[in-house]
Parts: structure tokens; sequence; C-alpha cells
């Protein structure tokens, strides 16, 4: 790193899942979708995403087979329980484009995936999936070749250990408060608390208002260990996402928005520098337009020119002998920046075109997002619910009406082959 180049960071996400949802997330991950609101996604290069970890059915039935045969347990748990943690492992694109690209991003996030299995036990992380097929618009708009996102996702089972007691109703009072065995638990609030104490500027512990000890955000701490892990496994020239920072809570939308920010902001700084170039490659062109339109054809066919012209062209075309080499280059510089200077232009307006519709649509949801951050937080949440439960709901419709079709079919066929 070095140039003035913004450092590479490491950001590690969780998210939660209950039965309900699960099935967005994994249509999305193991890209079962048709349609994709991420605009980036190029499905030609789907086949590129690379598994580290596969489900062998739908990661409920893998959840629900693994209670069966004792890996796991869900009981006690409400209907609205967090059974699934959805872990997002990403650094910026350039990272791994000057290491080496696809091949490095592979060894990359096996070996954080490896991470996950020794933090999460292998047999509680259901899937993980390295997407390649996700396009970097302004990093490919910067290197001129497309260039792509690299980034994990992984799905585990929180587990913690649970001690089962004995009851007072047993029949040996000996027994009764103790152990009776120790269960595989999932529990999403017990796997996430933190026992690692936060502390100020000077070193010292901060206290809650009772005078207990705060502990950091676990979320903050499993960056700290990705980090780790990875440096100790070679993988270095990489930060962790800044302290305390809420890069991983901004919605998708807005991460985009932020982007667009920035290569508009990018595009305006070449468009200025190619004004610059430009004009005076544009005064060249100019001269040699004049030249070309000087004098007037004959009745003969000849060409007159005043006397001023004739002076004129006569400089000229001495000055000529010794600069049509110099000529030459200048309007091939006139044909170049005229061709960026208008691409950059075109870019520029699609851009603020663009970001101006983004901004308009989302501008009362960030409003929300700025003052009542949790309200919007469970609003998506229930949102994400509902919309996987009309998804689900339009899914089983049409899987009957298919059924329903399918033995139509079968009635007709049947019905022919009585009458032959």
């Amino acid at each position: 790193m070095g140039n003035g180049q913004r450092p590479d960071m490491s950001c590690a996400r969780v998210k939660q899942y209950q039965s309900a949802n699960i099935d967005a997330a994994e249509r999305h991950n193991e890209r079962q979708n048709t349609n994709y609101d991420n605009l980036n996604v190029i499905p030609e290069r789907t086949p590129l995403n690379v598994h580290f970890r596969a489900s062998p059915a739908s990661y409920m039935d893998t959840l629900r087979a693994m209670e069966k045969d004792g890996t796991l347990s869900t009981r006690g748990l409400r209907k609205d329980a967090t059974l699934f943690d959805e872990i997002i492992i990403d650094v910026n694109t350039m990272y791994f484009e000057r290491n080496g690209g696809y091949e490095y991003a592979k060894r990359f996030y096996a070996e954080a995936t490896h991470f996950l299995e020794k933090k999460f036990g292998a047999e509680y992380v259901l899937s993980a999936v390295m997407h390649a097929d996700e396009i970097n618009k302004a990093a490919t708009d910067e290197l001129g070749k497309e260039v792509y996102h690299y980034h994990l996702h992984a799905v585990v089972v929180p587990i913690v250990d649970k001690e089962v007691l004995w009851s007072k109703r047993c029949k040996d009072p000996a027994l009764r408060g103790t152990v009776r065995e120790v269960i595989r638990q999932v529990s999403h609030s017990k796997k996430w608390a933190s026992d690692v104490p936060l502390f100020d500027e000077h070193g010292q512990p901060v206290l809650r208002s009772n005078g207990k000890t705060r502990y950091r955000p676990s979320y903050s701490v499993l960056q700290d260990e990705l980090v780790e892990h990875m440096q100790e496994h070679g993988f270095t020239g990489f930060q962790r996402g800044e302290l305390g920072s809420t890069r991983e809570n901004l919605s998708s939308l807005q991460y985009q928005i932020e982007k667009d920010k920035e290569r508009l902001a990018a595009i305006q700084e070449r468009v200025a520098a190619e004004q610059v170039r430009y004009e005076p490659a544009h005064e060249v062109y100019k001269t040699v337009s004049e030249i070309e339109t000087m004098g007037q054809r004959t009745l003969t066919g000849k060409i007159a020119v005043s006397k001023a012209d004739y002076r004129e062209l006569t400089a000229l075309a001495k000055e000529g002998i010794t600069s049509r080499a110099e000529i030459g280059k200048l309007n091939e510089s006139v044909a170049f920046y005229k061709e960026h200077y208008y691409s950059s232009n075109d870019s520029l307006r699609r851009l603020q075109q663009r970001y101006g519709e983004l901004k308009e649509k989302c501008q009362l949801f960030l409003q929300a997002m700025e003052y009542f951050p949790q309200l919007v937080t469970a609003f998506i949440s229930k949102a994400s619910e509902l919309f996987a439960a009309k998804e689900a709901q339009e899914q089983k419709a049409h899987e009957e009406r298919v059924a329903a079709l399918k033995q139509q079919l079968r009635r007709n066929r049947g019905g022919d082959d009585l009458e032959r």
C-alpha cells in the first residue's frame, strides 16, 4: 500500500435468521433465485462460486435432521427464536485484485472457513460459499477491465453446551440439582454473549450505570479473531474494520448510494483533469480545421486563395516541414482527449441521474435510520419475514398449479388411450 492508497479493510457481519426467513437467505447464498435485487450479480459467472462447505439438504431440513439424530437440540425455544447465524466475511475488492484475484480469493476464504469451523464447530457450519459472480462497477471503470468482488457467506448454527439438572422430583435425593446430562443447545444469545471487558482510551475498564463492567460487542471480538487467524496463516496486508464502525449495519441500498457518491466524485475529478488537457489540444484542432477551409474552388477546378492566406499558408508550410510529426501527435491527442472527455461526461450524467433517483427514493428511509435506528431495524426484520412468507406462499401455489396441470395431462392421456 502506498501513494495515498486507502488501506485494505476486512469486515465480518452477522445476520440472524429464524425458521420463517432462512429460505430467503438460502436462495441468495446458493444462487437458487432467477432474479436478484443486486444488479451486480452476473449469472454467467455463478458456476465460479466456490463451496467450501455445502449443506446436504436445505438449511432447515439439515438442522431438523441434526436434531433428530441428537447432534443438537432446540427444546424450549420460541417459534421465532434465532436458529441460524449468517456470517459474511469481506475484504475490499482491490486487496484481492492486487494479490492474484480469483485464485488468491479461493485460498483466502478457504482459510476463513477453517476459522469458522474452529470457532463454531465444523459440523455446525452448514454452508460456506464464496461468491465470485458480483461485479464491482467502480473498480471495473477504474481499471478498464471486469473486476469482481469476492466475499464469503457462511451459515452456522449457534450451539452452546447446556447442563440439564436432575429435578426436585428425582427419587434419589443425592442426585437432585446435580447435572443429569449436557446437551448441545441452539442459542444465539448465549453463543454471542461477550466476556471481553471494554476499556477506554486510558486503559481503564468502562462501567455501566450500575457499576458493573461493560463488555465489548461479540461481533467486534469476532473481527479481531478473524484478522489474527488470517495473519497467522500468511494472509497479511489488510486491517480489521474500524472499531465502532456501523458499516456492517448499513443496508445494501445505503451502501450502494455511498459507493455511487465515491464513483461520482472520482469521475468529476477525471472530467476536470481531462478538460484541462483537452483545451490546448482543441485549439490545435481548430487551427487545422481553419487551414483546411482556406481558399475557394474556381470554374477550372483550381483553388484560389487571397494574398493574406497565401502568405499564411507559405509560412505554415515551412514550419510544417520541421513539425509534421508534432502535428500528427497533436491530432492523435485531439481524438484521444475528445473521446475520454465525452465518455467521462456521459458517465457523470448517468451517475448523477442514478444518484438523484436513489437519494429521492431513500430520503425517508435514511432519515428514519438516523433518528430511529432500532425501529427501522425491527421494521426491516419484520418486512423480510413477510416477504419470505409471501414468496413461500407463491412458490407453493405455483407448485400446486404445476401438479394440477400434470394430473390433468395424465387424465387426458388416459382418455386418449381408451378411445384407441
